[in-house]
């Protein structure tokens, strides 16, 4: 059975978990076809974004239970601890995969977004969430911790209070709350076609331009000042003058649609 399908189409890369009958939790099967799905993208030079969505009424309910066996079969370090995809483990991967393609990620949250569903959307740059959804740091209710990349991507978006309150207590909170504490990025009735739209406006831009600033982001949220600001002279220096600059500035000019190779 599939559990996650790709399509490309007008530069945007639609991927969307489809197990909607077991609200798409992440069973073995669903955490390698999310893998798979993003390394596939990862040297796309023809996706200039990214929509990642869940069919049915969860965006993805996070680890199937049954799934936890896996985990008290042995010495659990002998699956956790080993780096096979980087610096990440396995289930670090799943959210992590997404964080580090070079286009944008936007993801459309919906229904049910629980422990490791949370934190793959964590992963995209952007979430869109439907008012009422429901979200949690779930983990500390099976007595565990965020440990598929959230402790890498969350404190870049909340305060650290906040963040703690959620994980130590595991309580499910609102998609309106998560705006209130930029855990998400907007909220809509629709979060699909809202990402889907702005997946669209994101591929009409220079597509150099747009992985040159995905890029800049990373340096700016994890280096010194210093070497931000040689990180943004370096881009910059790469963009001027090139085709995709050019053609952003003939387009304004002539007051149509940039086409870019």
């Amino acid at each position: 059975m599939s559990r996650v399908s790709t399509t490309v189409e007008n530069h945007v890369a639609h991927v969307r978990l489809t197990r909607g009958d077991k609200m798409n939790a992440l069973d073995p099967a669903m955490i390698d076809a999310i893998i798979a799905a993003g390394e596939a993208l990862m040297d796309r030079t023809d996706v200039r974004c990214v929509v990642l969505s869940g069919e049915g009424r969860a965006f993805c309910a996070g680890l199937d239970v049954a799934s936890f066996g896996a985990l008290t079969q042995g010495d659990p370090a002998d699956v956790l601890m080993p780096r096979t995809h980087g610096q990440s483990n396995r289930f670090q991967r799943v959210a992590m995969v997404w964080h580090e393609l070079p286009m944008p990620v936007i993801a459309a949250v919906q229904g049910t977004c629980f422990g490791g569903g949370f934190q793959l959307a964590l992963g995209a740059d952007i979430r869109i969430a439907a008012p009422g959804t429901q979200l949690s740091i779930m983990e500390m209710k099976w007595g565990l911790v965020p440990d598929m990349g959230g402790m890498v991507l969350l404190p870049r978006l909340a305060p650290s209070d906040i963040l703690r309150r959620l994980t130590y207590t595991a309580e499910v909170f609102s998609a309106e709350a998560a705006l209130e504490w930029e855990l998400v990025t907007e909220l809509a009735d629709d979060p699909l076609a809202r990402a889907q739209e702005l997946a669209a406006v994101i591929a009409s831009r220079s597509p150099s331009a747009v992985r040159a600033a995905k890029r800049l982001f990373e340096v700016a949220e994890t280096e010194a000042p210093e070497a931000v600001l040689l990180a943004e002279s370096r881009e910059q220096a790469a963009l001027i003058g090139k085709p995709d600059q050019v053609e952003s500035v003939m387009a304004n000019m002539q007051n149509r649609a940039p086409t870019f190779g």
